[in-house]
This record gives structure tokens, C-alpha cells and sequence, in this order.
């Protein structure tokens, strides 16, 4: 078999969505914790994570997440709102537990007096400092955390980084695509070989003020096609009219 008829194997195709996603892009600030996952600055001066090391990190983080017995042990933050609608699709395809709101509820972990208090093995963050007081209260209660993390990002509490763009909705939609992926497939719910139905376009996040835009420019567009129709129709029954009228 030749070069140019050769298949990419999975984990080729799993790089190309990383870099189609600019997943490997971080930040301009660099966090000496982040140093070894990063392999290259850009003239601008923007850090460029190893796109290698970010899928084994995918793989090892799934591993961690399939451990756990009960899918509904596991507890899925982002205060951001661009990560949140990627952290509701996870938590739906793998069974784990998301947060309804962007605000995290101080002693949901630690305070058994609340009506929120929660018990998880595992807690999942989209930015370890937009969510830093549930990784803090899950050191607390020694609760292992997964995060993912930006080149600025700090790894104090974190027991598991996913090096990655945590900053935009499509790198992190496809982080965690490929995360409930990875642990569907170890739970024996889909072959490895098997491609997954579900589009990561789901993960992304949406703007409903855009998604209302984008409707009212179709339903203007509908419209105004419908006009022309109209309008085309009237002119024919115009011209068979006279023609009619000539022939009598």
C-alpha cells in the first residue's frame, strides 16, 4: 500500500481535530508548571502546547473518569460560558453530574448543612482559576480533579491537567468530545474501531441573541423569496390575460 493510499489511524485523526480547533494554542503568559507540555512560542509570542502530550492526557483523564463505578460520582464544572454547553453534552453522553448554573455554590462539597451539599469521587473542571473554589474545596475533602488547563493556568490542587485552549468554545467542545469519547469506548459502550454519531458541533457553545439574528435574516430571506414567487406568478397571469384577449 502506498503513502497516499494509506488511512490515518485514530489518533492521527484525533490530532488533526486538536489542531483544526487550534486546541494547541495558549496564552502569552506562561505558568512554570505549564512549562513541559509547551514545545514552541510564535513570533507574537503566543505559547504552542505539544498537540502529542494533549492526547495522552485525553486518554489517561478518560481512564480516570471510566474508573469510577457510578457515572453519577463524577461532578462537571465551567464557570465559563462558552465550556458550559460542552459540559452539559458530556455530562448527558457519560452519565456524570454538571452544575445548572455558571456560579459554583461555595460548600457544595464541604458543607453538609446545604441542600446542595455533594458527595463525588471525582470533580471535572473547564478552568482551574474561573473554578478555583471548587478545586479548592475538593482538596478539602481529598477529592481527585481533573482540569483543563491554559499556559497561565496554575496546577495547585490539580491532580490531573489536560494541556489545551481553554479560552475558546470550540477547542474546549472538542477536548471534551474526545474525553466522553475515550471513556464510552473504555466503559464498552462503543468499539474502538466505531465512529461516534454524535457531531462535536453539539459541544459548542451559542449566542441565543445571534441564533435570533440568524433567524430573522432567514425569515426575511423566506419572505422575500416568496415575494418574487408572487410577483412572478402575477406578471405570468398578466401576459396569458393579454395573449387571451389578442386571441379573441
Amino acid at each position: 500500500m502506498s503513502q497516499q493510499d494509506r488511512r490515518p489511524t485514530r489518533k492521527e485523526e484525533d490530532i488533526l481535530r486538536l489542531l483544526a480547533t487550534k486546541a494547541h494554542y495558549g496564552t502569552r503568559n506562561l505558568n512554570h508548571s505549564m512549562k513541559k507540555y509547551v514545545e514552541a512560542r510564535t513570533p507574537e509570542g503566543v505559547h504552542i502546547f505539544n498537540v502529542d502530550l494533549i492526547w495522552q492526557k485525553i486518554k489517561i483523564a478518560a481512564r480516570i473518569i471510566a474508573t469510577v463505578k457510578n457515572p453519577e460520582d463524577v461532578i462537571v464544572v465551567s464557570a465559563r460560558p462558552y465550556g458550559q454547553r460542552a459540559v452539559v453534552k458530556f455530562s448527558k453522553y457519560t452519565g456524570a453530574l454538571s452544575t445548572s448554573t455558571s456560579r459554583w455554590t461555595p460548600g457544595t462539597l464541604t458543607n453538609q448543612n446545604t441542600k446542595k451539599h455533594q458527595e463525588p469521587r471525582l470533580l471535572i473542571v473547564t478552568d482551574p482559576r474561573s473554578d478555583r473554589q471548587a478545586v479548592v474545596e475538593a482538596s478539602y475533602v481529598n477529592i481527585p480533579t481533573i482540569a483543563l488547563c491554559d499556559t497561565d493556568s496554575s496546577l495547585e490542587y490539580v491532580d490531573c491537567a489536560i494541556p489545551c485552549n481553554n479560552r475558546d468554545t470550540k477547542a474546549i467542545s472538542m477536548v471534551y468530545w474526545l474525553l466522553a469519547r475515550e471513556v464510552l469506548i473504555l466503559r464498552g459502550q462503543l468499539f474502538k474501531d466505531e465512529e461516534w454519531d454524535v457531531l462535536v458541533d453539539l459541544f459548542f457553545h451559542r449566542d441565543p441573541e445571534k441564533d435570533i439574528e440568524v433567524r430573522r435574516e432567514d425569515q426575511a430571506d423566506e419572505q422575500e423569496a416568496i415575494g418574487d414567487k408572487e410577483e412572478e406568478g402575477g406578471q405570468w397571469d398578466k401576459q396569458q390575460d393579454e395573449e387571451a384577449w389578442k386571441g379573441q
